[in-house]
């Protein structure tokens, strides 16, 4: 116990001074992006977009329909699973006004599964839209459920500076998950700059989403169709699944100059002891599909160092923006899925859910779990180009250079890259 005690208090002094040192100007990580360069729809075909390969150095590129030929033999690829929900609903006011309700995560019940099985009344974190001319009151919109008119009712209950929790009651014999799907619209990216399309309710979803909690998508895997997946497995890829709950933060642009002061937001997070088990047997040749799943892999890491210092993950508690840098580099991919796993069968386990707020940036990360990453093009002075950066170093601007000038598509619908880092 005194030992540990120790080793916590070297902990925190040096976490002190990391955070009294961390500097990053986010003028560094800005580029010119055109209008015209970001993709405004998909293609056609998924696997047709244009694949840049980073390779230790070397850039080329392809299409994803030949990403397989560019990974290492017997790769294990991880998905985020995470469905997109029709989260924006547009109401009305008795007088007309329109309001637009952004649902961003669940208040009460705040899990994710019983928030979208619940029938009669749910309280969601949200983004109002046009909130000057809701002052007080219900709005409300109109709905058919097994031939009979209906209305879905919201109320304010808490106003905060930016997301406020509203109450939705409705009578209808229905889960808000389903009135979602009958009433919400996809939350396409803002810089769209267009309102959601049929095209997006099947388009702005990967083919292996199942469970519903992101308010974006994992964009790295729009690229992927059931018969890629079905060919790599072929050819003795894996794949193995997290879901890692996409929230509007991930479009807030960085305001401060220096981006170390940053908050970055909240994300929910599970995964399975197969995965685990799975990311133990393959520690070393591990494709992250996404920087989403980069951050449930990584942000693991912090699980397993509580466990190590206290005995329990502390899972309530969410991974903190700068908690894995104050964590030793030698603590790697093994001994942190072994921690892991015994604490799971210790406890008879079979999922971990957690939260995370880690911020991944050049400033010395280390990654441990993700050996590669499959991404989009992310915007200027963003988290995820931070994240970029801190995988391959100042070498993100040959990368995006390289991407604009050879005609890549950018961010959401655009074309990917494979970043390959021995």
């Amino acid at each position: 116990m005194i030992l540990r005690l120790l080793l916590l208090g070297k902990l925190l002094i040096f976490s002190y001074i990391c955070r009294m040192e961390r500097h990053i100007d986010i003028n560094d990580f800005n580029y010119n992006l055109p209008d015209e360069r970001i993709a405004k729809f998909p293609l056609a075909e998924r696997t047709s977009s244009k694949l840049l390969i980073y390779d230790n150095g070397n850039i080329s590129e392809s299409h994803f329909r030949n990403v397989a030929e560019y990974l290492p033999e017997g790769a294990m690829l991880v998905f985020n699973n995470t469905r997109v929900v029709r989260a924006r609903i547009v109401m009305h006011k008795a007088s007309g006004a329109r309001i637009e309700v952004f649902c961003l995560e669940p208040h009460n019940p705040a899990d994710y599964e019983r928030a979208f099985a619940i029938k009669g009344e749910s309280e969601w974190s949200c983004i109002v839209g046009n909130l000057k001319k809701w002052k007080e009151g219900e709005i409300g919109i109109d709905f058919e459920h097994n031939g009979e008119q209906h209305t879905l009712r919201a109320e304010i209950v808490e106003r905060g500076t930016r997301e406020h929790i509203i109450r939705f009651h409705w009578s209808a014999d229905c889960s808000f998950g389903q009135l979602l799907e009958t009433l919400g619209r996809i939350p396409i990216p803002p810089y769209l700059n267009r309102e959601s399309e049929d095209i997006d309710n099947t388009r702005y979803q990967t083919v292996y989403a199942r469970f519903e909690g992101s308010v974006a998508a994992p964009t790295a895997g729009l690229h992927f169709t059931p018969e890629l997946i079905a060919s790599m497995r072929d050819n003795g890829f894996s794949f193995e699944e997290v879901t890692l709950h996409v929230g509007a933060g991930t479009f807030l642009p960085v305001k401060d100059e220096d981006a170390a002061q940053h908050n970055m937001h909240t994300e929910h997070f599970v995964i399975t002891r197969p995965t685990l088990e799975n990311i133990l047997k393959n520690a070393g040749r591990i494709v992250a599909v996404g920087t989403t799943s980069v951050r449930t892999m990584e942000s693991l890491a912090a699980l397993a160092w509580r466990i190590k210092t206290s005995g329990n993950p502390d899972i309530e508690r969410v991974v903190g923006q700068w908690e894995l840098y104050d964590i030793p580099a030698e603590f790697g991919c093994v001994e942190i899925a072994e921690t892991l796993l015994d604490y799971m069968r210790s406890n008879n386990l079979e999922q971990l859910k957690a939260a995370t707020q880690i911020m991944i940036t050049p400033l010395g990360y280390r990654f441990r779990i993700v050996n590669y990453i499959i991404t989009n093009f992310h915007q200027p002075k963003s988290t995820l180009l931070l994240l970029v950066s801190a995988y391959v170093g100042d070498n993100w601007k040959r990368i995006y250079d390289y991407a604009l000038s050879h005609d890549f598509r950018f961010l959401s619908y655009g074309d990917s890259s494979l970043l390959k880092v021995y």
